[in-house]
């Protein structure tokens, strides 16, 4: 994750610059390089020596910016989802306004094939309980269920929400229908559009379109 700015680095508003701009950087090839590895031979079988060595750098240098194995993942999957953050308004008062963020950042992911790689590869290996990012995707898991919940009651709350349909329940299937489309994809990326099956899902259980 992008270090902050602050009062005692001595950076004023604006762009960064000279050392932490630096750091900034080296830090942001670090975290991409980490994706690309991790996505490639999951988080168990991907070196710090391989990771350091696409940045041309030592693994000392890399153990500078991030002192473990572990606090380099727990950035990487941190640096993704800080990225969905800006593109999905989880606490946005229109409901379908957030809707359509998640299909945006469904469209997002087809270029980026990289980070549904990493995304499913690090989801399969942390479902044993010892692994260093179990409890991350736990409290994900658990936050996507409640976000995406709290907009289907607020698209009910509209009268956009066909009868019967529960969002709590609702919420669980979209993510699945999303996990499962993503496996798909990666094995064959023009056999599937992923935001096209979503909106396909949302229009069984909405009375009115996702997006225009």
């Amino acid at each position: 994750m992008a270090a902050r700015m602050t009062p005692e680095a001595g950076i004023k508003a604006g762009k960064p610059r000279g050392p932490y701009r630096k750091t900034r950087e080296v830090r942001r090839r670090i975290l991409d390089a980490a994706l690309e590895v991790f996505a490639e031979s999951g988080y168990r079988s991907g070196s710090l020596r391989e990771i350091a060595s696409r940045v041309e750098m030592s693994e000392a240098g890399l153990l500078h910016h991030f002192p473990s194995k572990i606090s380099l993942l727990e950035a990487v999957l941190e640096h993704r989802d800080e990225r969905a953050s800006r593109i999905v308004d989880h606490e946005a008062h229109d409901g379908m306004q957030m809707l359509r963020g998640l299909l945006d950042l469904a469209r997002l992911n087809t270029k980026e094939p990289g980070v549904v790689e990493l995304y499913c590869v690090l989801a399969a290996e942390a479902t044993a309980p010892d692994h260093p990012a179990h409890d991350f995707f736990v409290a994900r898991y658990e936050r996507l269920r409640d976000q995406i919940g709290r907009a289907l009651e607020r698209v009910r709350a509209d009268g956009y929400l066909r009868d019967g349909v529960d969002p709590a329940r609702a919420a669980a299937r979209m993510i699945a229908i999303w996990d499962g489309l993503q496996v798909q994809w990666l094995f064959d990326r023009s056999s599937i559009d992923m935001a096209d099956e979503l909106v396909d899902y949302l229009s069984r259980i909405l009375t009115r379109p996702v997006e225009p």
